[in-house]
This record gives structure tokens, sequence and C-alpha cells, in this order.
């Protein structure tokens, strides 16, 4: 994957993620903020102050996250974003971390 692929394929998932959240938050109780800096899409709990990190990595061209349950690293596998280590889908992964965190259940 070239370099303008993955910062394509980055930036559609950041504003997925982006646009599933505000659905969330009108359809459900989740209290979210999102705050969007370049690459860095921060997710903020207001009820409880914890954050979630996603960002890209285009030297790696990775996506990351950072949240309470840890870091993750994700790689582009066809479609899907693919965790590095165990195998797992980033939008499932994240779905779980946010609901986790949100304390309301969320699906991306």
């Amino acid at each position: 994957m070239t370099e303008s692929e993955f910062l394509a394929a980055a930036e559609a998932a950041l504003g997925e993620i982006e646009r599933a959240l505000e659905q969330a938050a009108d359809d459900t109780d989740l209290d979210v903020e999102c705050k969007r800096s370049g690459n860095v899409l921060e997710i903020e709990f207001i009820d409880n102050g914890s954050k979630i990190i996603v960002n890209s990595q285009a030297p790696m061209q990775e996506l990351w996250i950072a949240a309470k349950s840890g870091g993750f690293h994700y790689k582009r596998k066809g479609d899907d974003w693919i965790n590095t280590r165990d195998g797992s889908e980033f939008f499932a992964a994240l779905s779980t971390m946010i609901s986790t965190q949100g304390g309301v259940p969320v699906t991306l």
C-alpha cells in the first residue's frame, strides 16, 4: 500500500469513528466528546473523564489505539484493520473498548 493509500484509508476510518460516535451520542445515553487534531482522534467520556486515543502512524502504516485496556496496533489487510498481535478487527475491538469505558453498548 502506498503512503497516499494508507493516509486515505486511515482518514476514512477516523471519520467513520467520529460519525458513529455522534450518532451513538444522539441515540443513547453515551456522553462522549471527540476532538480531532490531524491524525489523532481523542474520545473523551464526559461522565468519568477517561479517554481513548486513536491515531494513524504513517511510517508503520498502522492505526493505534490507547485505551484503559491497553495499547493496540492495527494493520490494513484487505478491507479490514487487523490487530498485529491477536488478529482482532479494529472496529469490533474499538466498539468493545468504547462500550466498556462509556458504560453504554456501542457498535461502530
